[in-house]
């Protein structure tokens, strides 16, 4: 019999893949927000499996590009999603109905100076989380790609 932390686990799994499939059949009509702050679906290929893996991520935009933060909820342990782009650079994202390839990049130096009061102004939960952990949260700058 699976421990709580495995149905958890489970419960989370099934709770995004419904989540997945309403933004879908929706264009994010439904599941579109989360705390009053804007979703998106990002794919990115599993770095071990090579499979496509799509979880909804809040997002700020910057200008042409959108801000993703790699929170975990605080966990000590980054995302798998950022663990997959980190790995490759590359992910599919959908924007409500549309749909387009983007690069990635970590925030760094005045950049992420600039980017983390602005996330945490949106959503005040990344603060909370950095204090939770240990870990640098990333913030993850997302531009279409060319082509």
């Amino acid at each position: 019999m699976a421990g709580r932390g495995g149905l958890q686990a489970a419960a989370g799994r099934t709770v995004m893949r419904v989540l997945v499939w309403l933004y879908r059949r929706t264009g994010g009509a439904v599941a579109g927000t989360m705390f009053g702050v804007p979703l998106l679906l990002l794919t990115t290929t599993g770095r071990r499996s090579g499979r496509p893996w799509t979880v909804p991520v809040m997002y700020h935009p910057d200008g042409d590009r959108l801000v993703v933060v790699a929170s975990n909820g605080g966990r000590d342990r980054h995302p798998a999603w950022w663990l997959n782009l980190r790995a490759s650079g590359r992910a599919t994202v959908q924007l409500r109905r549309d749909t387009f390839a983007v690069t990635a990049s970590e925030a760094e130096g005045e950049t992420r100076e600039r980017l983390w009061p602005l996330v945490v102004d949106r959503y005040d939960g990344y603060a909370k989380y950095a204090e939770k952990t240990d870990r640098r949260i990333p913030v993850v700058v997302l531009e279409r790609a060319a082509g």
